[in-house]
């Protein structure tokens, strides 16, 4: 397992104006396993899940972003593969609801060093709450960001 640190910035996109920018700057592990590299790191108070552990699995065009732990109530995954939907569920602090996601990129540079970058664009459907389009950006590296 080896050391990382991850800078993660979500931006919403309204009418293909990018807004409500969240950046977060973050230590993590990187370690590899059966061909797959594995990002972990645990989410703070700012991102409002402290209490959340949040983990990466990068393998052959897919990113699989899970998070459990007390902030969550059901562990929730969303998978992240260019031009495909996903179905699954997300969890609130109001209870727990039917998510749907459609990838419309995806680029992951990311070494078996851990160094690079995961690059996100995707539309987001909460059922019955929200529907938006949002980019995620994550930069790793073994050092530390300026």
């Amino acid at each position: 397992m080896k050391d990382v640190t991850l800078k993660i910035v979500g931006k919403h996109i309204y009418e293909n104006v990018e807004e409500d920018q969240l950046e977060l700057v973050t230590e993590g592990k990187l370690y590899k396993k059966d061909g797959d590299i594995f990002l972990t790191y645990d989410e703070s108070g700012f991102t409002g899940l402290e209490g959340c552990r949040t983990r990466l699995t990068l393998s052959d065009g897919t990113v699989s972003m899970t998070r459990s732990g007390s902030a969550v109530g059901v562990d929730t995954e969303i998978r992240f593969e260019k031009g495909k939907r996903y179905n699954g569920y997300y969890d609130t602090p109001y209870g727990t609801i039917e998510m749907e996601v459609l990838t419309n990129d995806l680029v992951s540079t990311v070494d078996q060093d851990g160094n690079g970058v995961i690059d996100i664009d995707y539309n987001i459907s909460l059922k019955g709450l929200s529907e938006g389009r949002s980019r995620l950006n994550i930069e790793v590296s073994e050092g530390r960001f300026q």
